[in-house]
Protein backbone atom coordinates (compact mmCIF):
# COMPACT_ATOMS: atom_id res chain seq x y z
CA UNK A 1 0.00 0.00 0.00
CA UNK A 2 1.36 3.59 -1.13
CA UNK A 3 2.48 5.57 1.69
CA UNK A 4 1.47 9.50 2.35
CA UNK A 5 3.92 11.58 0.82
CA UNK A 6 5.41 13.00 4.67
CA UNK A 7 4.51 11.25 7.81
CA UNK A 8 1.39 11.54 9.79
CA UNK A 9 1.51 14.35 12.72
CA UNK A 10 0.43 13.11 16.64
CA UNK A 11 -2.29 10.34 15.22
CA UNK A 12 0.44 7.47 14.45
CA UNK A 13 2.92 7.20 17.45
CA UNK A 14 -0.21 7.68 19.76
CA UNK A 15 -1.45 4.58 18.03
CA UNK A 16 -0.66 2.12 20.94
CA UNK A 17 -1.71 4.07 23.49
CA UNK A 18 -5.17 4.11 21.85
CA UNK A 19 -5.16 0.59 21.83
CA UNK A 20 -4.71 0.60 25.50
CA UNK A 21 -7.34 3.29 26.33
CA UNK A 22 -9.89 2.03 24.10
CA UNK A 23 -9.72 -1.89 26.07
CA UNK A 24 -9.86 0.17 29.62
CA UNK A 25 -13.00 2.12 28.47
CA UNK A 26 -14.49 -1.34 27.15
CA UNK A 27 -14.15 -2.81 30.39
CA UNK A 28 -14.31 0.43 33.06
CA UNK A 29 -17.97 2.04 34.11
CA UNK A 30 -21.13 0.17 35.38
CA UNK A 31 -23.91 -1.39 32.91
CA UNK A 32 -26.53 0.56 33.65
CA UNK A 33 -28.56 0.18 30.07
CA UNK A 34 -29.29 4.03 30.46
CA UNK A 35 -28.89 4.36 26.45
CA UNK A 36 -26.22 7.14 26.44
CA UNK A 37 -23.46 7.24 23.88
CA UNK A 38 -20.65 5.61 24.42
CA UNK A 39 -17.22 8.23 24.86
CA UNK A 40 -14.94 8.00 22.36
CA UNK A 41 -11.04 7.92 22.32
CA UNK A 42 -9.53 10.72 21.01
CA UNK A 43 -5.84 11.26 19.29
CA UNK A 44 -4.90 13.32 22.56
CA UNK A 45 -5.66 10.15 24.82
CA UNK A 46 -8.31 11.94 26.37
CA UNK A 47 -11.94 11.13 26.14
CA UNK A 48 -15.30 12.84 24.52
CA UNK A 49 -18.73 12.20 23.86
CA UNK A 50 -19.99 10.80 21.32
CA UNK A 51 -19.37 13.66 19.02
CA UNK A 52 -17.90 14.41 15.83
CA UNK A 53 -14.94 16.62 16.22
CA UNK A 54 -15.43 19.02 13.34
CA UNK A 55 -18.57 19.86 14.23
CA UNK A 56 -19.47 18.83 17.80
CA UNK A 57 -22.90 17.09 16.19
CA UNK A 58 -24.08 13.86 18.39
CA UNK A 59 -22.90 10.46 16.16
CA UNK A 60 -26.21 8.75 15.63
CA UNK A 61 -26.99 4.96 14.99
CA UNK A 62 -24.59 2.66 14.73
CA UNK A 63 -21.51 5.35 13.74
CA UNK A 64 -18.51 5.87 15.70
CA UNK A 65 -16.74 9.22 16.26
CA UNK A 66 -13.44 7.32 15.57
CA UNK A 67 -13.02 6.77 12.51
CA UNK A 68 -10.33 4.01 10.83
CA UNK A 69 -9.13 7.01 7.92
CA UNK A 70 -7.82 10.34 9.03
CA UNK A 71 -9.05 14.17 8.72
CA UNK A 72 -8.69 14.48 5.13
CA UNK A 73 -8.50 18.57 4.21
CA UNK A 74 -8.96 18.98 0.20
CA UNK A 75 -7.80 22.31 -0.77
CA UNK A 76 -10.10 23.61 -3.27
CA UNK A 77 -10.04 26.45 -5.72
CA UNK A 78 -12.31 29.41 -5.25
CA UNK A 79 -12.65 31.60 -8.43
CA UNK A 80 -14.91 31.41 -11.00
CA UNK A 81 -12.89 29.52 -13.01
CA UNK A 82 -13.37 26.49 -10.27
CA UNK A 83 -17.61 26.63 -10.98
CA UNK A 84 -19.15 23.98 -10.58
CA UNK A 85 -17.08 22.93 -7.23
CA UNK A 86 -17.75 20.06 -6.38
CA UNK A 87 -18.13 18.04 -2.46
CA UNK A 88 -18.60 21.12 -0.14
CA UNK A 89 -22.22 20.29 0.53
CA UNK A 90 -20.46 17.14 1.77
CA UNK A 91 -17.73 18.83 4.05
CA UNK A 92 -17.82 19.32 7.74
CA UNK A 93 -15.84 22.82 8.33
CA UNK A 94 -14.07 24.91 5.93
CA UNK A 95 -11.64 27.28 6.01
CA UNK A 96 -11.47 30.29 3.95
CA UNK A 97 -7.32 31.88 3.15
CA UNK A 98 -6.25 34.51 1.41
CA UNK A 99 -3.88 33.36 -1.52
CA UNK A 100 -1.72 35.77 -4.21
CA UNK A 101 -3.59 38.11 -5.99
CA UNK A 102 -6.14 38.80 -3.37
CA UNK A 103 -7.68 35.52 -4.39
CA UNK A 104 -8.68 32.79 -1.62
CA UNK A 105 -8.46 29.20 -1.62
CA UNK A 106 -10.58 26.82 0.82
CA UNK A 107 -9.63 24.39 3.23
CA UNK A 108 -12.72 22.05 2.53
CA UNK A 109 -12.41 19.21 6.23
CA UNK A 110 -13.84 15.92 5.37
CA UNK A 111 -14.21 13.46 8.32
CA UNK A 112 -18.06 12.17 9.26
CA UNK A 113 -18.61 11.51 5.34
CA UNK A 114 -15.82 10.54 3.30
CA UNK A 115 -17.64 11.52 -0.53
CA UNK A 116 -16.37 10.45 -4.30
CA UNK A 117 -15.42 13.29 -6.73
CA UNK A 118 -14.04 16.66 -4.95
CA UNK A 119 -12.85 19.46 -6.48
CA UNK A 120 -11.58 21.29 -8.34
CA UNK A 121 -8.12 20.58 -6.08
CA UNK A 122 -5.24 23.21 -5.95
CA UNK A 123 -1.89 23.44 -4.38
CA UNK A 124 -1.18 23.81 -0.28
CA UNK A 125 0.20 26.95 1.39
CA UNK A 126 2.05 27.76 4.20
CA UNK A 127 -0.96 28.96 6.11
CA UNK A 128 -2.22 25.74 5.56
CA UNK A 129 0.31 24.78 8.65
CA UNK A 130 -1.75 26.36 11.54
CA UNK A 131 -5.41 25.17 9.87
CA UNK A 132 -4.26 21.57 9.53
CA UNK A 133 -1.73 20.72 12.36
CA UNK A 134 -3.98 20.34 15.23
CA UNK A 135 -6.08 17.47 13.41
CA UNK A 136 -3.56 15.45 12.74
CA UNK A 137 -5.37 15.09 9.04
CA UNK A 138 -3.80 14.61 5.64
CA UNK A 139 -3.77 16.76 2.89
CA UNK A 140 -5.63 16.46 -0.52
CA UNK A 141 -3.50 18.60 -2.93
CA UNK A 142 -2.00 19.79 -6.41
CA UNK A 143 1.63 19.76 -5.17
CA UNK A 144 2.92 23.10 -3.87
CA UNK A 145 6.05 25.22 -4.33
CA UNK A 146 8.88 23.26 -3.05
CA UNK A 147 9.66 25.94 -0.18
CA UNK A 148 6.17 24.80 0.78
CA UNK A 149 6.32 21.55 0.18
CA UNK A 150 9.81 21.08 2.96
CA UNK A 151 7.76 23.63 5.39
CA UNK A 152 4.41 20.91 5.41
CA UNK A 153 6.69 17.98 5.47
CA UNK A 154 8.98 19.63 8.62
CA UNK A 155 5.47 19.74 9.90
CA UNK A 156 4.52 16.79 10.03
CA UNK A 157 1.68 16.87 7.55
CA UNK A 158 1.44 14.13 4.93
CA UNK A 159 -0.05 14.73 1.73
CA UNK A 160 -1.19 13.50 -1.29
CA UNK A 161 -1.12 14.54 -4.86
CA UNK A 162 -1.59 14.27 -8.62
CA UNK A 163 -0.54 10.46 -9.50
CA UNK A 164 -1.98 9.03 -6.17
CA UNK A 165 -4.80 7.25 -5.68
CA UNK A 166 -7.92 8.44 -6.66
CA UNK A 167 -6.42 11.75 -8.29
CA UNK A 168 -8.01 12.45 -12.02
CA UNK A 169 -8.47 15.03 -14.69
CA UNK A 170 -11.73 16.46 -15.79
CA UNK A 171 -11.59 16.74 -19.80
CA UNK A 172 -14.57 18.65 -20.44
CA UNK A 173 -12.73 21.29 -17.99
CA UNK A 174 -9.82 24.13 -18.12
CA UNK A 175 -6.63 23.11 -16.98
CA UNK A 176 -5.42 23.75 -13.65
CA UNK A 177 -9.04 23.54 -12.75
CA UNK A 178 -9.87 20.19 -14.15
CA UNK A 179 -7.83 18.25 -11.41
CA UNK A 180 -10.28 15.77 -9.16
CA UNK A 181 -9.63 14.02 -5.97
CA UNK A 182 -12.58 10.81 -5.31
CA UNK A 183 -11.51 10.88 -1.78
CA UNK A 184 -13.30 7.25 -0.59
CA UNK A 185 -10.20 6.02 -2.91
CA UNK A 186 -7.93 8.34 -1.70
CA UNK A 187 -8.42 7.79 1.86
CA UNK A 188 -7.27 4.14 1.50
CA UNK A 189 -3.88 5.09 1.47
CA UNK A 190 -3.77 5.55 4.84
CA UNK A 191 -3.62 2.84 7.46
CA UNK A 192 -4.86 4.43 10.89
CA UNK A 193 -6.18 2.86 13.69
CA UNK A 194 -9.47 3.80 14.60
CA UNK A 195 -8.83 7.21 16.72
CA UNK A 196 -11.23 10.29 17.29
CA UNK A 197 -9.25 13.72 16.56
CA UNK A 198 -9.47 16.07 19.58
CA UNK A 199 -12.36 18.68 18.78
CA UNK A 200 -11.36 21.65 16.33
CA UNK A 201 -13.27 24.26 18.12
CA UNK A 202 -14.84 24.70 21.48
CA UNK A 203 -18.14 22.99 20.71
CA UNK A 204 -21.11 24.52 22.71
CA UNK A 205 -25.14 25.19 22.16
CA UNK A 206 -27.18 28.09 21.23
CA UNK A 207 -28.16 28.50 24.56
CA UNK A 208 -24.88 28.93 25.67
CA UNK A 209 -24.20 32.39 23.51
CA UNK A 210 -24.01 35.70 24.38
CA UNK A 211 -27.12 37.47 23.40
CA UNK A 212 -24.79 39.88 21.10
CA UNK A 213 -26.06 42.03 18.45
CA UNK A 214 -28.71 41.54 14.73
CA UNK A 215 -26.25 40.68 12.24
CA UNK A 216 -28.31 38.69 9.10
CA UNK A 217 -25.76 40.35 6.63
CA UNK A 218 -22.14 39.98 6.58
CA UNK A 219 -19.20 40.32 4.17
CA UNK A 220 -15.85 38.82 5.23
CA UNK A 221 -13.72 41.53 2.58
CA UNK A 222 -9.87 39.98 2.13
CA UNK A 223 -6.63 42.23 1.10
CA UNK A 224 -7.23 42.83 -2.63
CA UNK A 225 -10.58 43.34 -3.14
CA UNK A 226 -12.31 39.80 -3.01
CA UNK A 227 -15.22 39.37 -0.58
CA UNK A 228 -17.59 36.47 0.40
CA UNK A 229 -20.83 37.38 1.26
CA UNK A 230 -23.36 35.60 3.71
CA UNK A 231 -27.15 36.15 4.42
CA UNK A 232 -29.31 34.75 7.09
CA UNK A 233 -32.29 32.54 5.60
CA UNK A 234 -33.67 32.07 8.94
CA UNK A 235 -31.71 28.59 9.29
CA UNK A 236 -28.60 28.56 7.55
CA UNK A 237 -25.90 31.56 6.39
CA UNK A 238 -26.55 31.28 2.62
CA UNK A 239 -22.74 31.89 0.41
CA UNK A 240 -24.46 34.44 -2.16
CA UNK A 241 -21.03 34.63 -4.03
CA UNK A 242 -20.48 30.52 -3.88
CA UNK A 243 -19.27 28.69 -7.15
CA UNK A 244 -20.72 25.48 -5.64
CA UNK A 245 -22.81 23.25 -7.71
CA UNK A 246 -26.68 24.03 -6.92
CA UNK A 247 -27.61 22.09 -4.43
CA UNK A 248 -24.03 20.99 -3.46
CA UNK A 249 -23.53 24.34 -1.48
CA UNK A 250 -21.96 24.23 2.45
CA UNK A 251 -24.87 24.70 4.69
CA UNK A 252 -23.20 27.16 6.91
CA UNK A 253 -24.99 27.07 10.76
CA UNK A 254 -22.16 29.31 12.15
CA UNK A 255 -19.56 32.07 10.09
CA UNK A 256 -16.64 32.37 12.63
CA UNK A 257 -14.08 35.37 11.34
CA UNK A 258 -11.18 35.08 12.84
CA UNK A 259 -8.74 38.55 12.43
CA UNK A 260 -5.54 37.46 11.50
CA UNK A 261 -2.11 38.58 10.56
CA UNK A 262 -0.37 38.21 7.31
CA UNK A 263 3.44 37.73 6.36
CA UNK A 264 5.42 36.86 3.50
CA UNK A 265 5.57 33.43 2.50
CA UNK A 266 8.92 34.11 1.01
CA UNK A 267 8.21 33.52 -2.96
CA UNK A 268 6.30 34.64 -5.37
CA UNK A 269 3.49 33.14 -7.67
CA UNK A 270 4.17 32.11 -11.94
CA UNK A 271 2.82 35.40 -12.85
CA UNK A 272 5.02 37.76 -10.16
CA UNK A 273 2.80 37.35 -7.22
CA UNK A 274 3.87 38.00 -3.48
CA UNK A 275 2.27 34.66 -2.17
CA UNK A 276 1.17 36.09 1.85
CA UNK A 277 1.02 33.72 4.80
CA UNK A 278 -1.83 34.25 7.11
CA UNK A 279 -0.79 33.24 10.70
CA UNK A 280 -3.02 31.08 12.53
CA UNK A 281 -1.32 31.29 16.16
CA UNK A 282 -1.06 34.04 18.14
CA UNK A 283 -4.58 36.15 19.31
CA UNK A 284 -6.82 38.30 17.71
CA UNK A 285 -10.52 39.85 16.91
CA UNK A 286 -13.44 37.32 16.45
CA UNK A 287 -16.47 37.66 15.14
CA UNK A 288 -19.18 34.26 15.64
CA UNK A 289 -21.93 34.95 13.50
CA UNK A 290 -24.86 32.57 13.85
CA UNK A 291 -28.65 32.57 14.32
CA UNK A 292 -28.99 36.02 12.89
CA UNK A 293 -27.15 37.95 15.41
CA UNK A 294 -23.20 38.84 15.89
CA UNK A 295 -21.03 37.71 18.78
CA UNK A 296 -17.72 39.74 19.59
CA UNK A 297 -14.51 38.47 21.05
CA UNK A 298 -11.29 37.24 20.77
CA UNK A 299 -9.46 34.10 19.80
CA UNK A 300 -6.24 32.51 20.55
CA UNK A 301 -4.29 29.83 19.29
CA UNK A 302 -0.88 28.85 20.88
CA UNK A 303 1.71 27.50 18.41
CA UNK A 304 0.37 26.36 14.74
CA UNK A 305 -0.42 22.73 16.33
CA UNK A 306 -2.66 24.28 18.98
CA UNK A 307 -6.36 24.65 19.39
CA UNK A 308 -8.55 27.36 18.59
CA UNK A 309 -9.74 29.34 22.11
CA UNK A 310 -12.68 31.81 21.69
CA UNK A 311 -13.46 34.25 24.59
CA UNK A 312 -16.00 37.08 25.36
CA UNK A 313 -14.70 39.85 28.26
CA UNK A 314 -17.60 37.47 30.41
CA UNK A 315 -15.29 34.42 29.92
CA UNK A 316 -15.11 31.62 27.53
CA UNK A 317 -16.92 31.22 24.10
CA UNK A 318 -18.34 27.96 22.55
CA UNK A 319 -19.47 27.71 18.98
CA UNK A 320 -22.86 25.97 18.41
CA UNK A 321 -22.70 22.58 17.31
CA UNK A 322 -22.82 22.15 13.80
CA UNK A 323 -20.97 23.07 10.47
CA UNK A 324 -18.98 26.39 10.68
CA UNK A 325 -17.51 28.22 8.00
CA UNK A 326 -13.63 30.10 8.90
CA UNK A 327 -13.18 33.33 7.52
CA UNK A 328 -9.48 34.02 8.02
CA UNK A 329 -9.44 37.71 7.18
CA UNK A 330 -6.18 39.79 7.08
CA UNK A 331 -6.35 42.36 10.59
CA UNK A 332 -4.43 44.75 8.14
CA UNK A 333 -6.20 45.10 4.37
CA UNK A 334 -9.55 43.17 5.36
CA UNK A 335 -12.45 43.84 6.51
CA UNK A 336 -15.85 42.76 8.02
CA UNK A 337 -18.66 44.66 7.37
CA UNK A 338 -22.74 43.50 8.57
CA UNK A 339 -25.88 44.50 8.59
CA UNK A 340 -29.69 43.72 9.56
Amino acid sequence: MPAPRGHRSAALPVALLLTAALALAGCGGDDDGDGAPDPQATAGGGVLDSTWPLTGLEVTGEQSAAQEHPVMVLKMDNTASSAPQQGLGTADLVVEELVEGGMTRLAAFFYSKIPGDVGPVRSMRATDIGIVRPTGGVMVTSGAAQVTIDRIRKAGIAFFQEGDKGFFRDDSRSAPYNLFANLRQTATLVEDDAARPDDYLPWGTTEDLPQGQPAKRLSARFSGGHATDWIFDGKKYVNQNSYAADGDEFPADTVLVLRVQVGDAGYTDPAGNPVPESKLDGKGPALLFHDGRLVRGTWRKDGLDGHIQLATKAGDLTVPAGRTWIELVPANGGDVTFGR
